[in-house]
């Protein structure tokens, strides 16, 4: 399953924002540096999805907007 997403590092809560069947909205505390945000929002797609989070691969990580596939 191929999902593209908005990231909105630095916000006050993590939340999932559905918008269609294949975009979302993912707000994360972590601050977008070493990977930070990345890491905290593989690990909640990996439980919206009920998946690993190694399952979880992100095609362009230094993007807002980002295209994720998940196995």
């Amino acid at each position: 399953m191929i999902i593209r997403i908005k990231a909105k590092p630095n916000s006050r809560e993590d939340k999932i924002e559905k918008i269609s069947e294949e975009d979302y909205v993912i707000s994360v505390k972590e601050r977008a540096e070493k990977g930070k945000a990345n890491c905290k929002i593989a690990k909640l797609l990996a439980k919206e999805f009920n998946v690993e989070t190694k399952k979880i691969k992100i095609k362009n990580p230094s993007s807002r907007n980002k295209i994720i596939e998940i196995d």
